[in-house]
C-alpha cells in the first residue's frame, strides 16, 4: 500500500494544483501569448488612426470659467497639467497626482473629476469650471465665502477641491442632506480632518444660493 502510495505520488497525481504545476502552467500560458500576440510593429500597419510621435502637438478648444481657450497640447498632457502649467490657473492643486486626494477636482460640464486623471484632450469642447471661475469679480463666491465663515479648512491645500466639490453637488442638488453632501465630497481628503466645517459650509453655502436665487 506505501509502494502504490509513493508512486502515485511520484507521478504527480495528488488531488489539487501544486504550486510547481501552476507556475509551469502558467509559463506555459504566458509564452503562448506571447507568441500568439501581435508585434508593436504589426500593430502600427493596422491601425488607421494617426500616429502621434511624442513631443508633437495637437490644437484643442475648452471654455473654461467662461472664456474660449484654444491651445496645442500633447495627447498624454492631463488637464490639470494644462490648466496649471500652460494657463496658469494655479488655484487647481495637484496632491497625489493618481486620482485619490481630489486636491485637483474641477468641473467638466457641471460634473466634479479628479483633472489630473482627464486628459486635456480628453475634456475638448467642454465646460470647465476652475476655483477661479467661482469668483464674483473680486469678490469670494457663494461656496468660498461658506468654507470662509464655517472656518471649513486648516492647512488648506485640499481647500480648492473641497470648494468645488461642493459646488458641483449644489449645481445638481440644490438642497442636500446632510448624507447626500457626505458623499457629494467623499471623493475629496483633508488629512486635517476638517469634515464636520465642510458639512456645514456645505448646508450654509445651499441655504445662501437658494436665497439668492441659486447664483454662485
Amino acid at each position: 500500500m506505501e509502494d502504490n502510495h509513493r508512486k502515485k505520488k511520484e507521478k504527480g497525481s495528488e488531488p489539487g494544483v501544486t504550486r510547481r504545476h501552476f507556475l509551469t502552467g502558467a509559463g506555459i500560458g504566458a509564452v503562448g501569448l506571447a507568441a500568439g500576440a501581435p508585434t508593436v510593429e504589426g500593430a502600427t500597419k493596422t491601425d488607421s488612426a494617426p500616429i502621434i510621435e511624442a513631443g508633437e502637438t495637437v490644437p484643442a478648444t475648452w471654455r473654461i470659467n467662461g472664456v474660449r481657450k484654444r491651445l496645442l497640447v500633447e495627447p498624454r498632457w492631463s488637464l490639470a497639467y494644462v490648466l496649471r502649467e500652460q494657463l496658469v490657473m494655479t488655484g487647481t492643486k495637484l496632491g497625489c497626482d493618481r486620482g485619490e486626494c481630489g486636491a485637483c477636482t474641477v468641473l467638466v460640464d457641471d460634473v466634479p473629476r479628479y483633472s489630473c486623471m482627464t486628459l486635456a484632450l480628453e475634456a475638448e469642447d467642454s465646460e470647465i469650471t476652475t476655483l477661479e471661475g467661482l469668483l464674483e469679480g473680486e469678490e469670494l463666491g457663494t461656496v468660498q465665502q461658506a468654507f470662509k465663515e464655517k472656518d471649513a479648512f486648516q492647512c488648506g491645500y485640499c481647500t480648492p477641491g473641497q470648494v468645488v466639490a461642493v459646488e458641483g453637488l449644489l449645481r445638481s442638488n440644490p438642497d442636500p442632506s446632510l448624507e447626500e453632501i457626505r458623499t457629494g465630497v467623499s471623493g475629496n481628503l483633508c488629512r486635517c480632518g476638517t469634515y464636520p466645517n465642510i458639512f456645514k459650509a456645505a448646508h450654509l453655502a445651499a441655504d445662501m444660493k437658494r436665497g439668492r436665487g441659486g447664483g454662485s
